[in-house]
Order: structure tokens, then C-alpha cells, then sequence
């Protein structure tokens, strides 16, 4: 029997959380790394690279505000027992605070350290805190993930961030994203099924997280730079680069003691070590294909011809945006374009990793998938016109982020003080976590929050999104600051799918344990390995239906 458990890698705790309910429930925990010093005999060994001594702090209990009852701001603390905070500090942080919301309530403070966070999984007031940019920044997003996306739009703020969103905003325009389905997305899923018709034939068990996040970069590569990093048949480093750097991200918005702002340490402590090399690995990959591109569009003297600009040749972002022939610094593009790289890839790999594996736990889910994706495309590849049509796939997509959502927390900071609905009071400089894995899991929000049921979503009715769902559903976030990315990464999932469905069965490998980490993302711990099969019969059925 296969489980999936909200562990960690090389860890144990005792945070319980929510899960579909056919899945069982793994305690573990892991120790808050304090130690600056290299420990070359005893280190850590996970993804992230720390290379630290992992203690257990008795000193932290000092830190940490144990009271439960609501202090002037009316506003709960959590009851945050010293296991809890180093399973938050150390490990995938959504996870303690789903159980927190559980005994606190939908908002409550959470305190441990010189930190403080409000947290809140209420719908109304993530919608506030989302809708109001003016009054609530990136923060701490930007502060801990500036090392790696610089100034690119995804972190930056006030006036840069606007300008930057606007020149960015019009190269993902409808007839690129046409484009994109028919010389991207389903070649790049065409090669992927190549990959899995050999992997059949040799009846290996595959890790799909791992094909998805090859295939997601080679879409990202081709979309952005026209360029194929050819993952899915040669390991690429970016991979691990981006993993690493989003772990690095995540790690440093709960480390109790900010070192990584202390250059020497930075320079000798293995995990800051790891995250540089990572750093420098995307950037100089992005610099010079931006270089490359930059010469052929000079030497052409190319211009934008209208708002929707394709170039026929090179249908990329980056080729857009030169040619638009913007005052904008290498760096400024290169960090802006490094955003979209790394949550480009990041994110829909690991929405169609969740989806795969949520169908394959559920065979009638699967089964209604597959009839659909064979009535509407009858054999053929999928095109832009077919995407309305494909209204379960998409509903399957939409409950696999409602259930697995990236990222499971958007940060917050406030830059004035306000009041939340229900009347709690926010100072000035206040963080804020919106637990958007909370509000997608909670039983005061979704009936049977923990079951995958496709059908929640009308579908005759829109595809869900934070408007109509008044902020219940907010995979990409919402307000000014919600993705710009959205439209790309579902019509890439889709694509992909039906793809894949029209070809194979997937079964999950009998006694695995699915375990959850984060990178930004959620993640799980050792892969998701299946059974691939060909659908040998799919166009006799069809014949005969």
C-alpha cells in the first residue's frame, strides 16, 4: 500500500496535517539549525545543503511567546510548543501552520525569536491584505530572495516594480500563447512521450516529478530564450540550481538568526556556499543567452509591428522584449527574466506532479480524464481552440492546486497600519503569511476540504480564479501582485496531460511513501515513482464509442 506523509528529509515530528483522506499520516520533526561553524563530522545531508551541525536549542523556549489568548490587537497567539517552532524554522513550513489555524482560528500571531508573524487563512482577510499593494509590500519575500532575483519584478517594489510589470505584461499576450501551445508545449510533451515509450519498453519504474521538472525546463528555456536545454535527454544543472535557491529563499525567512547578512559567513558556512554556486549557475546561463540575442536583434534592427509581436522565427519573451527596444540595464533584464525562469519552471512542474499523482490515486478521476482528452482530440494533438473543451483535465488541474498549492504561503509585509476584517490591528511593519494551503484545506471554507473532487468546480461554470471564488481559490495569488504567469502555466499543464493521457496509465509504484518538503514549492521527498503503461486500445474504443 502506498501512503503519503507530511514529512521531512531525514527528519521526525509531531505536526499532523490534513491529507486526502485515502492517505495515511507519518509523524516527524526536525532540530533548528544555530550553528554557524562547519562540523565536518556530523552535517546535514538534505537538499538544501546545510552542511551544519543540527542541535536542539534549549535556549529558544526563552524566544518564544507561549501565551494562547489574544494580545491588544486582538489578535490570537498561537500555542507554540518548542517542537513545533523547529519543525517551522527547519522544514516545510506550511505544514505547523495548518495545525496551528486548527487550535487558533483563522488568524493569530505566531512569535518565535526576534520575529512575529500574522498568519492568517481567512479568505476575506487574505483578499484585504492582497487587494491593498499600497499598503502591504513583499517585505521579507524581497529581503530573503534578493540574492537571487535581484531587482527582477517578481520581488521588486513601489515604482521600479509597476514599471517593470509593464513592460514584462505585454510579451504574454493571447497569439503568443498560441504560439506557444503548437512549437512548445506539445513538442516538448512529444519528446517526453518518446522518453516514457522507451522507459515502458524497458518496464522501469519512473520518477515523474523528476520528468515533469525536465520538461518544464525545456518549456521554459524555448518560451523565454528560444532555447532548448534539452533536459528531458542530457541532466542539466539549472535543475538543482533552482531547487537550491528557492530552499535557500524559504530557509532564510524563518532562520531565527539572519547570519546569511554577515559576508563571512557566507563565505566559509556550506549551505550559503551551495546557494552562491547556484546563483551563479542561473545568472551567467540567462546573461548569455541574453547576449546572444541582443546581437541577432541588433544586427536585424528588429522593432515591435503591433501590440501582439510575434517574431516568426524566435517567438521567446526575451526576443519580444528587445525588440521593444526599452532603456533598461543588462542586469534589469537579466533579473527579470531570471523571475520568470525560475518560477516558470518551478511551479507548473510541480503542479502537474501533484495532479499525475492525485489521478492515480483516484482511477475514476483518471478514467473521466482520459474519455474526455480521447472524445475532444480524437488522437491529435491538442491546439488553443481545444482548451475550452477540456473542461474536466481543467478542473482536475484546479483541484490538484486547490489540494497542492505553489506556493503554499505568500509573505507580506505592512506599510502602514490597518485593520484586518474581524478587527484585528495591524501595526506598521508587521509580517504577514497568508497560508493559502490553509485556506485551500479548511473545513470552514471547502466541504470535504481533504477530498479530490474535480466536480466542485462547475464545469459549465468559469474556471475558477480569486474573483469568482471571492478568494477561497488563489493558487496565484491575486491583486496587483498576482502572477503574470497564470494563463501560461495552465494552458502548459493542460497541454502536457492531455498529452500524456491520451498515451499512458500511470501507477503509483506500490509501498512508497509520498513525503512533502518545500522549495517554494511544494516538493515531495524522494520522488514519485509510477508504472507507466501504453493505451494500447484508446483508438478502438474510440471506433467503437
Amino acid at each position: 500500500m502506498t501512503t503519503i506523509s507530511p514529512s521531512l528529509p531525514s527528519i521526525t515530528s509531531n505536526v499532523a496535517v490534513s491529507l486526502p483522506k485515502q492517505s495515511t499520516r507519518k509523524k516527524k520533526t526536525r532540530l533548528l539549525r544555530i550553528q554557524c561553524r562547519v562540523d565536518e563530522k556530523s552535517t546535514s545531508t538534505d537538499k538544501a545543503g546545510a552542511g551544519l551541525s543540527w542541535v536542539s536549542p534549549d535556549w529558544l523556549t526563552s524566544f518564544m511567546k507561549m501565551r494562547t489568548g489574544p494580545d491588544e490587537s486582538g489578535i490570537p497567539m498561537a500555542n507554540a510548543k518548542l517542537d513545533d517552532v523547529k519543525d517551522l524554522l527547519g522544514g516545510a513550513l506550511f505544514l505547523p501552520l495548518f495545525k496551528w489555524m486548527k487550535e487558533s482560528g483563522p488568524v493569530y500571531r505566531l512569535a518565535a525569536g526576534p520575529r512575529n508573524f500574522v498568519v492568517i487563512s481567512d479568505p476575506e482577510a487574505a483578499k484585504h491584505v492582497l487587494r491593498n499593494y499600497g499598503k502591504y509590500g513583499k517585505g521579507l519575500v524581497s529581503e530573503v530572495s534578493q540574492f537571487l532575483f535581484g531587482s527582477g519584478f517578481a520581488i521588486a517594489e513601489g515604482e521600479l516594480w509597476m514599471v517593470r510589470r509593464k513592460a514584462v505584461l505585454p510579451s504574454i499576450h493571447r497569439k503568443y500563447l498560441s504560439v506557444m501551445v503548437d512549437r512548445v508545449f506539445c513538442k516538448c510533451a512529444e519528446r517526453l512521450v518518446e522518453k516514457l515509450n522507451r522507459d515502458t519498453e524497458m518496464a522501469v519504474e519512473v520518477n515523474m516529478e523528476e520528468k515533469f521538472s525536465q520538461l518544464t525546463l525545456d518549456v521554459i528555456g524555448l518560451s523565454l530564450f528560444n532555447y532548448n536545454f534539452d533536459s528531458l535527454t542530457s541532466d542539466s544543472p539549472l535543475i538543482n540550481a533552482v531547487y537550491t535557491a528557492l530552499k535557500e529563499a524559504e530557509s532564510r525567512s524563518t532562520d531565527i538568526l539572519p547570519y546569511w547578512q554577515i559576508d563571512l559567513l557566507c563565505k566559509i558556512i556550506p549551505r550559503q556556499i551551495k546557494a552562491a554556486k547556484a546563483v551563479s549557475i542561473i545568472r551567467e546561463c540567462v546573461e548569455e543567452l541574453i547576449v546572444k540575442c541582443k546581437a541577432i536583434v541588433e544586427a536585424e534592427g528588429e522593432k515591435l509591428d503591433g501590440e501582439e509581436y510575434v517574431n516568426q522565427s524566435d517567438p521567446s519573451i526575451l526576443r519580444f522584449l528587445l525588440a521593444s527596444r526599452e532603456e533598461v540595464s543588462s542586469v534589469q533584464l537579466r533579473d527579470d527574466l531570471l523571475s520568470m525562469l525560475v518560477a516558470g519552471h518551478e511551479t507548473t512542474g510541480s503542479v502537474l506532479t501533484w495532479t499525475i499523482y492525485l489521478l492515480s490515486q483516484n482511477p475514476t478521476s483518471l478514467k473521466k480524464a482520459q474519455e474526455e482528452v480521447d472524445r475532444v482530440l480524437q488522437g491529435r494533438n491538442p491546439q488553443v481552440s481545444d482548451m475550452k473543451e477540456l473542461k474536466y483535465l481543467t478542473r482536475c488541474i484546479n483541484e490538484s492546486m486547490r489540494l497542492y498549492p505553489h506556493p503554499p504561503v505568500l509573505i507580506r509585509r505592512a506599510q502602514e497600519a490597518d485593520i484586518l476584517p474581524g478587527g484585528y490591528k495591524v501595526d506598521v511593519g508587521q509580517d504577514i503569511m497568508i497560508s493559502v494551503y490553509n485556506i485551500h484545506h479548511s473545513p470552514m471554507v471547502w466541504d470535504m476540504a481533504d477530498e479530490f473532487i474535480p466536480e466542485r468546480f462547475d464545469l459549465n461554470g468559469p474556471v475558477p480564479n480569486e474573483t469568482n471564488t471571492d478568494f477561497r481559490f488563489i493558487p496565484f495569488s491575486g491583486g496587483p501582485r498576482k502572477c503574470v504567469g497564470d494563463q501560461f502555466a495552465l494552458l502548459e499543464s493542460l497541454v502536457a496531460l492531455s498529452i500524456l493521457l491520451q498515451n499512458f496509465n500511470f501507477e503509483l509504484v506500490p509501498n512508497q511513501t509520498i513525503g512533502m518538503t518545500t522549495g517554494a514549492t511544494i516538493h515531495t521527498t524522494t520522488g514519485l515513482y509510477m508504472s507507466v503503461t501504453k493505451r494500447q486500445n484508446r483508438v478502438l474504443e474510440l471506433t467503437i464509442i
